[in-house]
């Protein structure tokens, strides 16, 4: 549920004050992540999320530009969890096999 809008026509803020694309469940840094990890244009972003206007995607990176320092923190956290999560869980069980097996 969105609680909070922004300067940017496009984005809105939900309860945990996260940038949303208004409208949708996709929050900026995913579209910013996608944009960064594969060096998507929005014109590429949008193929791959048809149900988003471009309105709505240029909104989104209008507002992580302006609000760079602040997402990157929050993608570096993010990255820092799944680090934990796969450290916690060590290595599945099929690299187990395929080292025993001398595969990998």
């Amino acid at each position: 549920m969105l609680v909070a809008e922004t300067r940017y026509e496009h984005v809105a803020l939900d309860q945990n004050s996260v940038p949303t694309i208004a409208g949708t469940n996709m929050k900026v840094v995913e579209l910013v992540l996608e944009r960064t990890a594969y060096g998507w244009s929005p014109e590429e972003l949008h193929f791959q999320h048809p149900y988003l206007t471009m309105g709505q995607i240029h909104s989104a990176l209008a507002y992580y530009w302006d609000h760079a320092d602040e997402l990157d923190r929050d993608i570096e956290r993010r990255l820092q969890r799944v680090d934990e999560i796969r450290r916690a869980a060590g290595p599945p069980p099929l690299v187990a096999r395929l080292k025993a097996k001398g595969l990998i």
